[in-house]
């Protein structure tokens, strides 16, 4: 793979991850319940804000298991035991947010019952694209791990 391109895939990825960093630092401050409470209320009085924080570890962890697989195709490595090991880690993150989004629903049974209906459609989407990821990652793990079994161990272009 060139230079060029996992350059500014990586470059893609640390945009996605500051985008969404900005974007959980942002939005609980214009929700409506928090226009005009201030920054301890918003993030000290809210437990969902809190669960919402927690669950997002596993996606910023995949996304620097992403960086990290870039890498390895950008040194020509990538078929090695780190990559596989790498996209084993994007899968178990793809799982856990599914995990997080299902346990979410604890709190949305609590909340208002006029917000149910979009908060479902986001979470079946957020669970539809966890999934096509842990099933994206497997794949390519297994593929890769296959590749790594059957490399000589003498050839270093593989």
């Amino acid at each position: 793979m060139k230079a060029t391109s996992t350059i500014f895939l990586q470059a893609v990825i640390v945009l996605i991850g500051i985008g969404a960093l900005a974007f959980m630092l942002w939005e609980p401050n214009i929700e409506g319940r928090n226009a005009h409470a201030t920054p301890f209320e918003v993030y000290f009085h809210d437990p969902f804000l809190a669960y919402a924080y927690v669950a997002s570890i596993p996606f910023f962890i995949a996304l620097y298991q992403a960086f990290k697989v870039l890498g390895y195709a950008g040194h020509d490595a990538v078929f090695s035991p780190a990559a596989t090991k790498a996209l084993r880690t994007i899968k178990y993150c793809a799982i856990a947010i599914i995990g997080f989004v299902v346990g979410s629903v604890v709190f949305m049974l609590f909340s208002d019952p006029d917000d149910r209906p979009p908060g479902v459609v986001l979470r079946l989407a957020i669970i539809f694209g966890s999934i096509v990821v842990a099933t994206a990652a497997a794949m390519f793990e297994r593929i890769l791990q296959t590749a790594v079994n059957i490399k000589p161990k003498n050839d270093p272009t593989l």
